[in-house]
Parts: C-alpha cells; sequence; structure tokens
C-alpha cells in the first residue's frame, strides 16, 4: 500500500511563531488544569502532565479513545458540517460541484429514505454473484468489484516505484480480511478467540438481515471464515509489511501471465480499467495462495465469500437494523464504545473522504489564511537546519554518509496547507438515486484516476491528504513532507503563547515527519525517493545496532496485562516521535540564544517544551481500544510516546532534574542515541 508515515492523529497548519522578538512576552501556553501535580515528573511523566485533562475528559461513550487531539477532530467537524450543511440546504445546478456535496449529504442524513429501502439497493449485487454459473466468470466479477471499491482476496493499487520512483507502477497487496490484521486470525489468546466467534456470529447476522435464510447464513458464515483463515496463513506479518525489500516483486505482465497462467487475466485487467506493462505482487505467496483458493474451493463457498464482501462494505449505505449490527461488532466488541455517532457525522465523513479537495478548497477559502504558509514553510525551514546540524554533529556516522544525508534533508518538498491546482470532479456523477449506487459512482471515480496513472510518470505535485485533514505525512517515495491547512487550536499551537510551547508541540511534529525520512524504513529510499542503499556498510550497521535498544525498550513496555508493546512494528514511528523532540529542541534552543524566555507560571523554558510536547498525547482509552491498538498501528499509544520516549532525551532530564532516584531513569549508556 502507500507508504506514507503519519503522525497519525493530529496535525494541521498552523500560524506560526518566527525568530523575532515579536513574540517574547508572550503567555506560558500551559494549563494548570491539565497537570497532576501530584505525581512526580521521574515516576510518570505523561501522570503528571496530561493527568488533569484524563480527569476533565472521561471517555463517553461514542468514543473507544478519546484525547486531546480528538477535540481537535471534533472542532473540525463541526467546521466541516457548517460548511455542507450550508450547500445542502440550497438547490444547486445538475452538476455542480455544490450540487454533489449537497446531494451527497443529504442522502447519507436521510435516515427515513434509507430505512424504507433496507437493503433492495444492494441486492442486485448480491443476485449477481449468486447467479454465477461457474469459476470462468470470476476475474471479470472480481476485477469489476475491485473497481468499485469492495477488495475481495487482494487490493489493487498504483503508486511509484520504488526502484524506479519517476513511473508508477501497478501493484498488489495482500487483503481479503474482515477483520484486517492477520492476528485476529492466527492468535490464541481467550479475548481473540471470543473476538472470533463473535465475528462469525457477525456474519450470520448480517446475512440474515439481508435476506438469507437461517441456514445459508450459517453456512456463509463457515465459508467466510474456510477462506479468510487460509488468507490470514498466507499473509505476511505486520512487521515483515515494513521491510520494503521484502515487498518489492517487480515484473513484467508477459512474465507475470507466465507465473500465474491459471486465472484469465486479460478478462480481470479488462473489468478493472487497468492494461499494466508491469506491475509488483507486493506478497507472492499471499498472492499465490489466494488463487489456490479460488481454484481448490467450492464455488458455492467463494460466492459466500464475495457476497459477505459486499455486504461488509455496503453496511454504512444501507438501513439501521444493518448499521446497528454493524457497529455492535466494529465498535462494541472490537474496540469497545457503547454509542454510535450521530447521523451527520457519518455524513460530513462520506462527503469529506468523496469529494475531498473540492470541501477542502471551501474549507481553505474560509479557515486558513494565506499568509500561513509561508509563515509555516519558515518554521520548517528552521527545523531542517537543526536536523542538518545534528546529523553533522553524529560522532557515529561517516563523512560519507552524512554527506548522502545532508542532500536527502535538502531535497525535501514540501507541502503546506493545500494544494496548488485543485482536483476535478466534472467526472464523476452523483445522482439522487441511493446512497449504495454513489457509493459505487465514487469508488469508480477514484479507482479509474489511480488506475490510469499505471506506467505514467509520478505527479509529485499530488496530495495524499486532503487540505481540511487533521494529520501530517512523509513519503519517502517522492521525499516529501505535507503539512494540511487543518486548524490552528491548541494543543498543537497557541497563538497567544511563546515559543516554548509551540516548538513543544507543532515544532516536534514537523520534526517527527522529517525524521521519518530517516527512520528505519525511510533510511532506505534516497533524495529522489528510490529504493537505494546509500549508507555505508559500517553506517548502516551502527544504525541497526542502535535502533534495537530502541526495539528492545518498547519490547519490555507491558500495555495491557499480559500483553507487551510491539518494539519492531512501531519502531519506525518511536524514531519519528524520538527524532521530532531532539530536532525540534534544538531548533528551539537556537532561538532562546538570540531571545531568551523568562520562566512563567513557574516552569522554566525547557520544562514547557516537553510539558506541551507531553500535552499532544494527553488521552483516555479503553482497554479494548489499547489491545485493538496493539495488534493493528505502527505507532505507540499515547501515554508510551510520552513516557516511552522522554526517558531517552538528555535534556529531559536536566529540564525536570531526574536522576537515578527517579523510577523513569535511565542510565545515560542504555539510552537510544541515533538522531
Amino acid at each position: 500500500m502507500k507508504r506514507i508515515f503519519c503522525l497519525c492523529i493530529v496535525l494541521t497548519s498552523f500560524i506560526i511563531m518566527g525568530f523575532n522578538d515579536k513574540h517574547v512576552g508572550r503567555e506560558s501556553g500551559i494549563r494548570p488544569e491539565n497537570l497532576d501535580q501530584t505525581v512526580d515528573p521521574g515516576s510518570d511523566f505523561y501522570q503528571y502532565a496530561c493527568g488533569g485533562w484524563m480527569k476533565n475528559n472521561p471517555l463517553t461513550g461514542e468514543y473507544s479513545r478519546f484525547g486531546s487531539f480528538d477535540k481537535l477532530a471534533e472542532n473540525n467537524k463541526e467546521q466541516l458540517k457548517m460548511l455542507i450543511s450550508e450547500i445542502a440546504s440550497a438547490s444547486h445546478p445538475q452538476g455542480s460541484i455544490s450540487q454533489k456535496i449537497g446531494d451527497l449529504y443529504n442522502m447519507v442524513m436521510d435516515s427515513a429514505k434509507l430505512n424504507a429501502e433496507g437493503v433492495k439497493p444492494v441486492m442486485a449485487d448480491l443476485t449477481k454473484i449468486a447467479q454465477l454459473p461457474d469459476k470462468s466468470q470470476l476475474p471479470e466479477l472480481l476485477g469489476e468489484m475491485q473497481r468499485y471499491g469492495i477488495s475481495a482476496f487482494w487490493v489493487t493499487y498504483v503508486d511509484a516505484d520504488p526502484m524506479e520512483s519517476n513511473v508508477n507502477l501497478f501493484q498488489t497487496y495482500q487483503g481479503g480480511l474482515g477483520m484486517g490484521e492477520r492476528e485476529y486470525y492466527l492468535a490464541k489468546d481467550e479475548r481473540t478467540l471470543k473476538i472470533r466467534e463473535k465475528y462469525k456470529e457477525h456474519i450470520e447476522k448480517m446475512f440474515g438481515l439481508f435476506g438469507f435464510s437461517p441456514a445459508e447464513s450459517e453456512n456463509a458464515a463457515k465459508s467466510v471464515m474456510k477462506i479468510e483463515n487460509r488468507l490470514a496463513l498466507s499473509a505476511y506479518p505486520k512487521e515483515k509489511l515494513r521491510d520494503p525489500y521484502a515487498n518489492y516483486h517487480k515484473m513484467s505482465i508477459d512474465s507475470f501471465s507466465l507465473n500465474y497462467p491459471e486465472f484469465e487475466w486479460v478478462s480481470y485487467f479488462g473489468s478493472l480499467g487497468v492494461n499494466p506493462c508491469n506491475l509488483n505482487i507486493s506478497q507472492p505467496e499471499a498472492f499465490t495462495e489466494a488463487l489456490a483458493i479460488i481454484s481448490e474451493m467450492p464455488l458455492e463457498d467463494i460466492k459466500f465469500y464475495l457476497q459477505w464482501k459486499v455486504i461488509d462494505v455496503a453496511a454504512h449505505c444501507v438501513d439501521d437494523a444493518v448499521s446497528a449490527q454493524n457497529f455492535d461488532f466494529y465498535g462494541k466488541i472490537m474496540s469497545g464504545k457503547e454509542n454510535q455517532p450521530p447521523r451527520w457525522k457519518d455524513a460530513v465523513s462520506t462527503v469529506n473522504s468523496s469529494l475531498g479537495e473540492a470541501v477542502g478548497q471551501l474549507y481553505v477559502a474560509r479557515y486558513f489564511p494565506p499568509e500561513a504558509k509561508e509563515r509555516m514553510l519558515e518554521l520548517v525551514k528552521n527545523l531542517q537546519i537543526s536536523l542538518g546540524e545534528r546529523i553533522d554533529a553524529l560522532k557515529w556516522m561517516s563523512r560519507k554518509t552524512k554527506k548522502k544525508a545532508q542532500e536527502k534533508l535538502a531535497a525535501f518538498h514540501v507541502k503546506i496547507g493545500y494544494p496548488d491546482k485543485w482536483r476535478d470532479y466534472s467526472s464523476l456523477e452523483i445522482i439522487n438515486d441511493s446512497y449504495w449506487t454513489n457509493y459505487k459512482r465514487v469508488a469508480a471515480f477514484v479507482s479509474d484516476y489511480d488506475l490510469s496513472q499505471a506506467d505514467k510518470p509520478v505527479n509529485r505535485e499530488r496530495w495524499y491528504m486532503s487540505p481540511q485533514t487533521v494529520n501530517a505525512y512523509y513519503n519517502p517515495t517522492t521525499n516529501e513532507i505535507c503539512f494540511p491547512a487543518g486548524i490552528l487550536q491548541y494543543p498543537f499551537f497557541d497563538m497567544n503563547a511563546d515559543d516554548a510551547f509551540n516548538y513543544g508541540a507543532i515544532g516536534v511534529v514537523i520534526g517527527h515527519e522529517m525524521t521519518h525520512g530517516f527512520d528505519d524504513q525511510g533510511r532506505q529510499f534516497d533524495k529522489d525517493g528510490n529504493l537505494k542503499e546509500w549508507w555505508t556498510k559500517k553506517d548502516a550497521e551502527n544504525f541497526r545496532k542502535r535502533a534495537a535498544i530502541m526495539v528492545n525498550f518498547f519490547d519490555s513496555i507491558r500495555v495491557a496485562s499480559g500483553v507487551h508493546a510491539n518494539g519492531n512494528f512501531t519502531l519506525g514511528e518511536n524514531i519519528a516521535d524520538y527524532g521530532g523532540v531532539q530536532v525540534s529542541f534544538h531548533a528551539f534552543k537556537n532561538v532562546i540564544k538570540k531571545h531568551p524566555l523568562p520562566d512563567k507560571d513557574g516552569f522554566t523554558p525547557e520544562q514547557r517544551f516537553f510539558l506541551a510536547y507531553a500535552t499532544v498525547w494527553a488521552g483516555n482509552i479503553r482497554e479494548e481500544e489499547i489491545l485493538r491498538r496493539t495488534k493493528i498501528d505502527p505507532h505507540s499509544l499515547g501515554r508510551w510516546r510520552v513516557n516511552g520516549i522522554l526517558p531517552q532525551i538528555d535534556s529531559w532530564y536536566k529540564a525536570f532534574n531526574i536522576t537515578s532516584k527517579d523510577s523513569m531513569y535511565i542510565a545515560p549508556e542504555k539510552r537510544v542515541s541515533i538522531w
């Protein structure tokens, strides 16, 4: 899949403090009510910095996790709701962007119509699968389903060729698992076994809601589980998916046809709408097993599996009964949520994901001041200077590798706020017939555009997040860091706070994305985005030894009873967090050399920097979500993005006078030391 390394939850573009005198004298930005000063900072810094916030913001039934960053996301939804509902309340010419936004929003909001229609809009798709006479028509059907966003057996996409990053390459990726992660099918612990049983029950119930008899529903669930269990057994574990070389198997279309002769690929590619010259089978073992399942298993089993893929995707496009059952499993059982979110949030998300840049253009015009781009670019540049200085100062890296690292840093392509050229949605039809048919139209529109780029030059100006997205990313094949417009708001930026706070928050986020270019995955790509060894053998070995310290430390963290963090799986994000803090603190110290800051509210500037960083990850989370995220999320849990990272940072010890008597203390020689 697209190798984008992001902050995970939040980052936006902000009006940023510069390096000049006008910022001196601003407030500290620290809110005492967010702290728990009954706790010693050296024993549990997360509780010390965030305990008050956690107490004052208990989880409600709608959330499995809610943190200070989620408040930003909620504010974002409210702003988008205001924009979209204004458009939806008026009439617009057919084919206009406003018509498409308004009609799609109103379709999702019209619960009376959705409940009256029930599952009828989806029945034609299920009937088509049921009437399949033999396996000869499976290739065409599979391609059609994938074009409509229903990924059975495997996923297809187009992305830059990792070895030739200026050209797009058609690629496959393992998939087809309703529970997403292979561990849900393979693990033997009591909780996972219970989830598997509940998943089977969920499949039966969903087939029943779509009109299948009890016997058919029971057989369908058995068929689905047989197929998905086989897919899970052949799938790469998540740690192996992080190795770019292990997931690169490029071949010509002729070689591909010779290697996989048992499938009618002409029909498949024709139905999917692509005619690639070359392709990458990212995980050959999983791909081979998927074809073996199609060849070996009875047609009736495969029909049930394909119908399940349709039902699973369509669940949010039909009536309340189906939606409630879908939430019961994915929301309650898997994540621990208690209540479904209000319908308007689903409507906003649907419009936002379907017409992202169209909505983004409106969003930027209202909420993002043009001057913010230039001020954000200034801060990014200062963080680049800081990272460059830190690279030069490394004692474990040779001059030869440092030179290449500096070249890569200088070549960063920086995207701020919004794209210079907006996406054209003129060929996308939104017609007021049914939510499900419009979902398929949007999916086909997206698929057709993406697949049309196969074998063509990479468009390095393309954005992989919409401007209103509350996040950020680094993309190694284009060597770019991207910061969408988002919301100018605490806890990432406080207009009234001084540089100590803002460098601890937004500055660390920028440093995080930059460091992704030099984490265990990103470092394998050169300045042009090619998967290419540019390190000396000794330097690469030094990096691996230093990264192993991070892996071992996080492996030792117990996130729940009997469950530990996964240091290998989270390594890239942990390195990015670590590097983000180091790089931003270095930049901050450069600033206050010229413009010293006083103590404020009982905290030194350095203390406020680290408190600001911790505040970003304040939050509450249910045990179910802790366990789910430990399986699927390459980011560490919020508590450990603080308590796991700061003990590796020498300047944190100095700021809070942490000594060997404190429980969070790590001896200097045992601390991580990379960037």
